[in-house]
């Protein structure tokens, strides 16, 4: 493929990425809130909806955390047509077996974001403003890494994390409770055109914890 066709193809995709607002509130010295996986390993029972450009595809599933920074995630597609796993441990995913797992999840950052923990690269600036209730933050990446973290708060909890790149919300992640009490975890891809929502219907704590077999990569 060539240099022309190439910059053309990269244009048509940041173009169906929308435009990062400006980031509201007032500017504050308050510092981002931590967010921590809970301190007790917990058992999230889902079920979940995928959808792109070519197929779209449901089923349920479950997390497991072992905090502070390891979860695991067991996706089982409707009607017994397959499964898939995935272990997530500090910024490093595992998914073994078929890409179209991988294919369906978010990046490291974003896929902690569901499970309520801020696991950001380090930034080299951050401007963080209050708006009512509402906490927003803009991480800068590195000299090397051109991307912004937008973060957003409500209450002090987590609740929305964008990946912004020249300007445009590439991806974005949004944990919002619904109305019948569960919560909903939502992932977009802008650019890939592609979405993965989650509903949450169970959450255990599991004291005892997890036999440490489940962390074992195949």
């Amino acid at each position: 493929m060539g240099r022309i066709a190439t910059l053309c193809l990269v244009a048509a995709a940041s173009a169906c990425a929308p435009k990062a607002r400006p980031l509201l509130g007032v500017e504050t010295r308050v510092p981002v809130p931590v967010a921590q996986l809970p301190s007790t390993p917990q058992m999230l029972r889902f079920t979940w909806t995928y959808a792109d450009e070519t197929f779209d595809v449901k089923g349920d599933g479950v997390v497991r955390t072992g905090p502070p920074d390891r979860a695991r995630l067991d996706l089982f597609i409707a009607n017994g047509y397959g499964n898939g796993m995935a272990i997530l441990e500090g910024d490093t995913l595992f998914v073994p077996g078929i890409d179209l797992i991988r294919r369906f999840l978010p990046p490291p950052p974003l896929l902690w974001g569901t499970l309520g923990k801020l696991a950001l690269p380090a930034g080299r600036d951050t401007v963080v403003r209050m708006d009512g209730d509402t906490l927003r933050a803009d991480i800068s990446g590195s000299d090397s890494d051109k991307r912004t973290w937008r973060i957003h708060y409500a209450n002090a909890r987590l609740v929305r994390i964008e990946h912004i790149e020249g300007g445009r919300v590439v991806e974005w992640m949004e944990r919002v409770p619904a109305a019948d009490g569960t919560l909903r975890l939502k992932y977009v891809h802008n650019t890939g055109r592609r979405s993965l929502q989650l509903s949450v219907t169970e959450t255990l704590n599991i004291e005892e914890g997890f036999d440490n077999a489940i962390w074992r990569r195949p």
